[in-house]
């Protein structure tokens, strides 16, 4: 049994599995349709260091709506770090506080470094350029329910993995999970000197995947089960690969490459936040309304996904049926104006 998430190394695909079910026990919750409390009491210790609003407010959403309370830190500069503190030092302190703690860092491994002081679960939400975990799990439960909904099956499927490979955490944290629920096909496609490390093309490989790699989106993707897309990260880049750095329109995904060049039940999904700026060349804002844009159910499902996280490290997931009641207050039957159809 797990005691930190700190990268999809840390579970066997018997606990993903398991986690997978808590979540869809847990969806009542999240869509707040039930309440339950099972969390009472305990305390959340959400430590950003990094910049983000979406992963930092789902995962205090996550733990409020079981019944816990959160204490959030936002950047360095309110931080005890930014006069010189350890994370071994911060660590202790935060662990005689709180009952969990999310960490996001700009640093690769610092979250681990920080989990190995305490005994009081730790959740990797971002190091740097290394891992996102949660992201994963959110993404291959999104997948699961979209292919549950067009009536086909994960085992065979083709995914495409563009944008920033090199620096995406999150691709780098899906590809590992992909591998085990082989077999599969993925396809990488990157700017150059964004590629994906090339440690984990071997390594999945090793595992079975079916791995390619392209040089740009251009020919037949008509096969392409799922699309995930991520933005090009250049507050990574150094000056000079700033300097360097030109994106054409060939790394773009928009309603034109959908149309010609995938098919009508491919699923489009993105990490976020993308970069809605015409020069940025992320997810085009021209996909808005299609059918198989899923970004919006993805950062749905992260909020039973993250409750599932919490509530398995937490050891309350037995306890989730029994806890359980209708909620008092108004809920819109949906929450956005294109989800009427899902």
């Amino acid at each position: 049994m797990m005691s930190h998430l700190l990268s999809i190394d840390s579970l066997s695909r018997d606990e993903i599995d398991h986690l997978m079910r808590v979540a869809a026990r847990l969806e009542p919750v999240a869509q707040r349709r039930k309440v339950t409390r099972i969390l009472e009491g305990a305390v959340l210790g959400n430590l950003f260091f990094e910049a983000s609003t979406r992963t930092r407010v789902s995962f205090h959403t996550a733990f409020s709506r079981l019944g816990g309370s959160v204490c959030d830190t936002t950047g360095f500069t309110f931080s005890s770090m930014a006069k010189g503190e350890s994370l071994y030092d911060t660590s202790r302190v935060m662990s005689g506080y709180c009952d969990a703690i999310v960490m996001r860092h700009p640093e690769q491994g610092s979250v681990a470094e920080f989990a190995a002081a305490t005994h009081v679960p730790v959740i990797n939400a971002g190091d740097g350029p290394g891992e996102h975990p949660s992201q994963a799990l959110l993404d291959i439960y999104t997948i699961d329910k979209e292919f549950a909904r067009q009536g086909k099956s994960l085992k065979g499927a083709h995914v495409l993995m563009t944008g920033d490979l090199k620096y995406g955490r999150t691709v780098h944290s899906l590809l590992k999970l992909l591998a085990l629920y082989g077999p599969l096909r993925v396809t990488l496609v990157a700017p150059p000197g964004l590629e994906m490390p090339h440690h984990l093309i071997e390594r999945v490989s090793r595992q079975g995947l079916d791995v390619e790699v392209r040089e740009s989106l251009a020919g037949d993707f008509s096969d392409v089960d799922v699309v995930y897309t991520t933005r090009i990260q250049k507050e990574r880049f150094t000056a000079e690969m700033i300097e360097g750095f030109n994106l054409s329109r060939d790394f773009t995904v928009d309603r034109a490459f959908l149309d010609s060049r995938c098919n009508a039940s491919t699923i489009v999904m993105h990490p976020l936040p993308r970069d809605s700026r015409p020069e940025a060349n992320d997810l085009d804002v021209d996909v808005n309304g299609d059918p198989r844009l899923a970004i919006f159910r993805q950062t749905d499902n992260g909020i039973p996904v993250r409750m599932a996280i919490f509530a398995t490290l937490l050891k309350v997931e037995e306890h989730i049926e029994r806890d359980l009641r209708d909620v008092p207050w108004f809920v819109p039957p949906t929450v956005g104006v294109d989800d009427t159809r899902f």
